[in-house]
């Protein structure tokens, strides 16, 4: 018996084969059979403040009050941020947040929500 990858999005273990998909009964995620290769050893992981795994598009939340450089405003701590991206730099999320626009994030200031 061939044991098959947890779902990406919900991590449940009650996957199945449905052609050339790979479905998640809990969640309703499906996604290709060679999307589900292990991580390689040399990608970067991304932690939030708790140290829970962020990916691509998550939704995160402020954890604290920023004043953002430049700005006469501050982002308040309890902004959801959604769909947030991941990126190789000093600031690890590239994100948009209503009423600032355009911003970067570090990590150690979200938690997943």
């Amino acid at each position: 018996m061939s044991t098959l990858p947890p779902c990406p999005q919900c991590h449940s273990e009650f996957t199945y084969e449905d052609g050339a998909m790979l479905v998640c009964p809990e969640c309703a995620h499906e996604w290709s059979a060679q999307a589900a290769t292990p991580v390689d050893a040399g990608e970067r992981v991304y932690r939030d403040s708790a140290g829970n795994l962020l990916q691509d598009g998550d939704t995160v939340t402020i954890i604290k009050d920023l004043k953002p450089k430049g700005s006469s405003g501050v982002i308040k701590m309890g902004t959801k941020v959604k769909n947030i991206r991941l990126v190789d730099s000093d600031h690890d999320i590239d994100c948009k947040i209503d009423g600032f626009g355009a911003m970067s994030l570090k990590s150690e200031f979200v938690k997943k929500a």
